[in-house]
C-alpha cells in the first residue's frame, strides 16, 4: 500500500470514529443550545434583558449572587483552615476523618434540604427550643438562612478535600527557608502559603459559586420564602410554560457561571 493511500485510511478511520461524537455534539448540545439561544427572540429582543428589567426576576437574580458568593467565600475559608490543619498535623485515623468529613458530597441537594429541615423546620429541635422559651416556633429552613447553611453544607466537604491535597503538596523547602530568615507567622502564611495555594483557591472558588449558582435541589427543598434564579427558571417553564422567559434567564444564569469559570481557568493558567 502506498504511502497516501495508508494516510487516506487512516483519515477515513478518524472520521469514522469522529461521527458518534460529533452527531451526539450536535444533537444533545449545539442544536439544544442553539434553541435555547433563539427562544427569546419569539417574544421580542427586550425579553433577553427582562431579568434586569423586571424587579422580581432582578431580585431573584441579585438572591443568588448574594448567596453564591458569601458561600463561596466562607466555604474558602473554613475549608482551607480545616484542609491545611489536616495536612499538618498528625492525627490518628487522619483517613477515616477526611471520608467524615467528605461524606456529604455522596448526597444529592434535595436531601441536604431536608437535613436543613430536619434542624432548622416547623417541626425540628430549633422550633422546639424557641416554643419553650415563649417565642413561639421560630424556624430558618424556608429562607435565606436555610439556603445559606444548605449550600454551606453542600459544598465545604469539597473544599477540605482540595485544600487537604493541596496543603499535602506544599513544598516544605520554601517555609523552612522562610523560618530561616526569621520570618513571622503572618509573612510565612502571606508569602508562602496562600501563593502556593492560590491555583486551589481560584479553581475551589469558581466551581463553589457555579455549584451554588446553578443548585436546583436543595433550592427547591428549602426556599418557599425566598426566590433563586433556578427556582425562577423552573416556575417559568413548568407552572407558567412561557418558555421564552425561562430560557432568557438561563442564558443569563449560564453567562455568569461560564464567565466565572472561564476568569479562574486562565487565573490557574497564568500561575
Amino acid at each position: 500500500m502506498s504511502s497516501s493511500a495508508f494516510h487516506q485510511s487512516q483519515r477515513t478511520i478518524l472520521l469514522a470514529c469522529l461521527a458518534p461524537a460529533t452527531a451526539f455534539f450536535l444533537a444533545f448540545w449545539l442544536l439544544p443550545m442553539a434553541r435555547l439561544l433563539a427562544l427569546p427572540a419569539q417574544q421580542g429582543w427586550e425579553t433577553y434583558f427582562v431579568v434586569l428589567t423586571h424587579s422580581r426576576y432582578l431580585t431573584s437574580l441579585v438572591n443568588t449572587l448574594v448567596l453564591s458568593l458569601v458561600v463561596t467565600a466562607l466555604t474558602l475559608v473554613l475549608g482551607a483552615t480545616v484542609g491545611i490543619y489536616l495536612a499538618r498535623t498528625p492525627i490518628k485515623g487522619k483517613a477515616f476523618l477526611v471520608s467524615l468529613l467528605t461524606m456529604p458530597l455522596s448526597f444529592p441537594g434535595v436531601i441536604v434540604g431536608f437535613f436543613v429541615i430536619l434542624l432548622g423546620g416547623r417541626q425540628g429541635p430549633v422550633a422546639d427550643i424557641f416554643q419553650q422559651l415563649g417565642m413561639g416556633r421560630v424556624t430558618f429552613a424556608y429562607g435565606m438562612i436555610g439556603l445559606f447553611l444548605a449550600y454551606l453544607y453542600f459544598s465545604l466537604p469539597r473544599a477540605i478535600a482540595n485544600y487537604t491535597a493541596a496543603a499535602e503538596a506544599m513544598d516544605p523547602a520554601l517555609e523552612e527557608a522562610a523560618r530561616t530568615l526569621n520570618a513571622s507567622k503572618w509573612h510565612i502564611v502571606r508569602d508562602v502559603w496562600i501563593p502556593q495555594l492560590a491555583p486551589t483557591t481560584v479553581a475551589s472558588g469558581a466551581v463553589i459559586f457555579a455549584t451554588s449558582m446553578g443548585a436546583f435541589g436543595t433550592a427547591f427543598t428549602l426556599s418557599s420564602k425566598i426566590e433563586v434564579l433556578p427556582i425562577s427558571i423552573y416556575n417559568e417553564f413548568t407552572n407558567y410554560a412561557n418558555f421564552a422567559l425561562a430560557a432568557s434567564l438561563s442564558i443569563v444564569l449560564g453567562l455568569i457561571t461560564w464567565l466565572v469559570l472561564f476568569i479562574a481557568r486562565i487565573m490557574t493558567e497564568k500561575k
